[in-house]
């Protein structure tokens, strides 16, 4: 029995239970409303969160802008907003999307018209996710509140790169909420979305890189 195939039957329900679960690649069982940190696993992830479309898919080039993309952008921005972010931070906003590899990337009109149902369920699922890789601690309503920052620039240099809005548009929507717009001078923000398979790989290479200086941390 190959290592798969002992976790599926590892993780398998008893008999006549109802199907409240996702089964994952990897072959974990994740409990979509009860999800335990122990069921969740970066390979999953990173294979979900890459072939997830950002902005429904309306986006330029040969690749959809997929989420394992824009999770590393909005860790680029996170680091040059503050250079000296460490390792947990830039983690924390690595996974900042992470849900989605099981809820998918519905575009905010659509989660508003849905109502508090759908958002509570993504923040439980995010929640287990910060808890499975430790960085639930460091979480707090500054840190919160960079990584939202982070995330509003990215949300504005794909609407104007990638997703087809004018720059008008686009600075009412998303930098409007920003107040110190000149700390982004410099920054470069050319986006070309590539291929599945790569936005997998760098994720992952991402996300091993800052588990490595985390660990490193920890022992010293």
């Amino acid at each position: 029995m190959g290592e798969r195939d002992a976790l599926i039957k590892a993780f398998s329900p008893p008999d006549g239970e109802k199907r409240a679960w996702q089964r994952m690649l990897s072959g974990r069982r994740l409990d979509l409303l009860n999800p335990d940190p122990k069921d969740i696993d970066i390979e999953d992830i990173a294979h979900g969160l890459s072939r997830v479309a950002r902005w429904n898919g309306q986006t330029v080039g040969d690749h959809a802008f997929s989420v394992a993309e824009h999770s590393l952008f909005v860790g680029d921005l996170l680091l040059h907003l503050n250079p000296e972010a460490p390792a947990a931070w830039q983690l924390a906003a690595l996974l900042h999307d992470a849900a989605e590899y099981v809820v998918g990337d519905l575009i905010s009109p659509f989660k508003a018209a849905i109502g508090m149902d759908y958002k509570l369920f993504e923040l439980q699922l995010l929640e287990a996710i910060y808890r499975r890789f430790e960085i639930k601690g460091v979480l707090d309503d500054a840190l919160t509140a960079k990584i939202k920052e982070a995330d509003t620039y990215a949300a504005y240099f794909e609407a104007v790169q990638l997703a087809g809005f004018d720059e008008e548009e686009a600075r009412a929507l998303f930098r409007s909420s920003l107040t110190d717009d000149a700390r982004i001078v410099g920054f470069d923000a050319a986006l070309e979305p590539v291929s599945v398979s790569e936005a997998q790989r760098a994720f992952l290479e991402r996300y091993h890189k800052l588990a490595r200086s985390l660990s490193k941390a920890g022992s010293e």
